[in-house]
């Protein structure tokens, strides 16, 4: 079983994690488990970070974002969708599983990407706010300096646009989503922040 701390920490100048965690058990790991092999054919449980997925929750508050995370499988027994980090409308970042656990929050990518969701985006609305902003660039600064590996950032909607990374896989025929977001706005924010670390980015 993965281990997790629970504690509050400063991982960078102005950014505080408070850690969170969903349910995880032997349960959940052997449900990675079947998901890893049937969408990559691979056999793991944890990821080497290569990219970070920003994503909105479309509920307005994180207790729901949460709740919606926090079992192990869905109605038809297969992997729950779970992200990594729950960032509140306040800026407040939530840690829910480990950092290298593989969560399923985007298609093609779970196998090596880190999922931030962000509380808001209600009936496709754009109104992410400037404390989420602000926490994301933080916390993708950190990850980015924590885990070399990462690479490419991209937001829900771009998952077609970031094939050209080559990390995309996907081996069920048919199965794919479409997404708007975190909002194209909320991106070239991040964009802007980020680039300049060597950060690879999409077209907003």
């Amino acid at each position: 079983m993965m281990a997790f701390p629970v504690l509050v920490y400063g991982a960078g100048d102005s950014l505080h994690i408070v850690d969170k965690p969903i349910i995880w058990t032997n349960n959940r790991e052997q449900l990675i488990m079947e998901y890893a092999q049937t969408h990559y054919g691979l056999s793991q449980v944890s990821i080497v970070p290569q990219a970070v997925v920003v994503h909105w929750t479309a509920g307005p508050t994180w207790e729901s974002a949460y709740l919606t995370f926090y079992n192990e499988a869905r109605k038809d027994g297969t992997l729950n969708v779970a992200s990594h980090f729950l960032v509140d409308r306040d800026g407040t970042v939530f840690r829910l599983t480990s950092e290298t656990a593989l969560n399923r929050h985007v298609i093609g990518y779970n196998w090596c990407a880190i999922g931030i969701e962000n509380v808001g985006g209600v009936n496709g609305r754009e109104d992410l706010t400037h404390e989420q902003l602000q926490a994301n660039i933080e916390l993708i600064s950190y990850l980015h300096v924590k885990y070399p590996t990462i690479k490419y950032v991209f937001g829900h909607y771009q998952q077609d646009m970031a094939r050209e990374s080559g990390l995309y896989i996907e081996n069920v025929k048919g199965y794919r989503s479409i997404k708007i977001d975190p909002g194209a706005e909320f991106m070239k924010g991040l964009r802007m922040a980020l680039e300049k670390k060597g950060l690879v980015f999409y077209p907003e």
